[in-house]
């Protein structure tokens, strides 16, 4: 009998179940409140996490975690099994996961507990810590099928580059998560695995293409992840999820033998790619690049450059930073409680005592959405198309007249494109000399500007990429941070602008006046941190004191996840009606 993709599927998703322990499971009362209620407190109340593995998964982030591994108050067996346990309830609340190898983590960590018992050192600051993985990742007899039928039980013979730096590293893996298909999605979706739901706004997205682990940290059952961004998959589920998340500069982060669905080598071509983590303190994410500079991964990925963590970026901690706004990409006009947060960002700022330089780059980024669109697939999306036509699998909604196949740009247009890249390439680093955009001559040390033009919006209908792209576009290392939650007198305010400017800026507006607005109260609103290139030093340390001012004038995650923890979903979306 020929195979279909429901039939991969379907095989795909028992194997996914039986990979749970039976006493791991919910009961059915409880998942059939998945996707219809905030379920962000049901680990604590299930009764399947002791109150130590509440406390494991609760009370430390990764570098307290590694911490107390490292000095053998807690052991990596019992901080993985807490992790694995409360991962599967993640996954029967959202369908955050993939691929499933708890029964390769235990073991793992028992290792790893030999090995500082012995008396030797740990191998690294992540020695013991557990770490969830994006679909993309491969890892050693794991399959890695990015949610295509055509992928689904082929396992991987050997890990990503990545994979293996942080396994010298002394990480424990566990678990993959869900992306959306063709990975190129801002909500994820795929025929194979399901869609992820929002934990605490079930009728909101929970993004993509990294919104799996955007579920899973939300919902604790990891403590630090790893994605992938082209065009904001690590910003935007960060930002639906209340999280903190980086995307480094291309070339900071290996990316050798990830699958992507395209070509070898594409990313040397066009758009380039970059891998980066999400986690629930920002200390978390600079463990994460800090540890992976200390792997020296430019002798084991080519594409890699040089440079040890005290060498990417000027140190900037202590000094009285200048900080640029850039409040609009010049396509699409932020909606109100977009504007509120920008502007109690920059307050908060002015008051804890960091120079505000207010820029208008919207001459230059109104430049680059298109051109990154452009440069994002110069094969014409032909290979992933191949993919999913070998099993018939339609097209996810979000991608529905999104993508097609196209014909491959020709050399002359990819030269023309790279030139086009490189003018604005420059002329951004004439802004960050104090040069041009209105930059008042100073110097900045890092651009503070939206992730979005709209709050968190409804599944499907994330509508511009331009706030998250032109970083991409630009190499700009660059980061999400919470700030505070949607508010009811957010929710007061109307659009001021008569008109929509084009047709990203009228879908955009829909968003405020075509919906209940009810939808939005208690979601996350986040920040973007911009650094300059290759830089990512300085830009955790923009990101660590930008964070630090925030929580001092009474915002920042804290005051983001208390509000996603009481939130009561209002609309009835079992029916799907917004």
């Amino acid at each position: 009998m020929t195979e279909t993709w429901q039939s991969i599927a379907q095989r795909k998703k028992t194997q996914q179940t039986s990979r749970i322990p039976p006493e791991w499971r919910l009961r059915q009362g409880i998942t059939s409140s998945a996707g219809k209620a905030n379920v962000l407190d049901v680990p604590r109340s299930c009764g399947i996490l002791s109150s130590k593995e509440l406390e494991i998964t609760e009370k430390y982030d990764a570098t307290a975690l590694a911490a107390e591994i490292a000095s053998r108050r807690l052991t990596s067996v019992e901080v993985t099994i807490a992790f694995c346990k409360r991962a599967a309830i993640a996954h029967q609340l959202t369908n955050c996961l993939t691929e499933i190898f708890f029964d390769q983590a235990v073991p793992r960590a028992a290792a790893l507990d030999a090995h500082l018992a012995s008396g030797a050192p740990p191998l690294s600051p992540l020695h013991g810590v557990p770490i969830s993985l994006k679909d993309c990742f491969k890892v050693p007899c794991v399959d890695t099928s990015i949610g295509l039928a055509a992928l689904c039980f082929k396992r991987s013979q050997y890990g990503s580059t990545l994979v293996s730096l942080l396994l010298s590293a002394g990480a424990v893996l566990y678990c993959k998560t869900n992306i959306p298909q063709t990975m190129l999605a801002l909500d994820s979706h795929n025929n194979v695995f399901g869609r992820s739901l929002h934990p605490s706004h079930p009728e909101l997205t929970i993004g993509g293409s990294t919104g799996g682990e955007a579920a899973l940290l939300a919902l604790r059952g990891s403590v630090l992840g790893v994605g992938t961004d082209i065009g904001g998959s690590i910003r935007i589920p960060a930002f639906c999820g209340g999280l903190y998340g980086i995307k480094p500069s291309a070339g900071r982060i290996p990316l050798g033998n990830i699958e992507g669905g395209t070509p070898p080598a594409n990313h040397r071509v066009q758009l380039s790619f970059s891998a980066g983590p999400l986690a629930r303190t920002q200390r978390d994410c600079e463990l994460f690049l800090q540890t992976v500079a200390g792997q020296k991964p430019w002798e084991m990925d080519a594409d890699v450059h040089c440079g040890d963590w005290q060498s990417q970026g000027e140190d900037i901690s202590g000094k009285k930073l200048v900080v640029g706004v850039a409040r609009t990409d010049g396509i699409t006009t932020p909606l109100p409680p977009v504007q509120n947060v920008m502007n109690d960002t920059v307050a908060a700022l002015k008051r804890q005592g960091i120079d505000v330089v207010e820029l208008d780059l919207a001459p230059l980024l109104s430049r680059c959405q298109s051109l990154a669109n452009k440069m994002m697939s110069l094969e014409g999306g032909n290979m992933m198309k191949d993919l999913l036509d070998a099993f018939n699998e339609p097209l996810s909604p979000w991608l529905v007249g999104r993508f097609a196949r196209r014909q491959p740009r020709t050399l002359a247009e990819t030269l023309d494109f790279h030139r086009q890249r490189m003018e604005l390439e420059n002329l951004l680093l004439r802004v960050w000399k104090g040069e041009l955009g209105q930059t008042e001559g100073k110097r900045l040390d890092a651009i503070i500007c939206p992730i979005a033009p709209h709050p968190v919006p409804p599944i499907d209908r994330w509508n511009a990429v331009g706030y998250t792209s032109d970083w991409v576009l630009l190499n700009c290392p660059a980061g999400s941070l919470p700030v505070r939650p949607v508010t009811s007198e957010d929710l007061k305010c109307e659009i001021t602008s008569p008109a929509a400017e084009n047709s990203w800026d009228k879908v955009n507006r829909e968003l405020w006046t075509s919906v209940d607005r009810g939808m939005y109260l208690d979601s996350p609103l986040s920040v973007q941190v911009v650094g300059p290139k290759l830089q990512e030093r300085r830009l955790c340390q923009a990101l660590a004191t930008v964070d630090d001012a925030l929580k001092k004038e009474g915002f920042g995650s804290d005051v983001v996840r208390r509000a996603m923890e009481s939130h009561e979903p209002k609309l009835n979306v079992r029916s799907g009606r917004l």
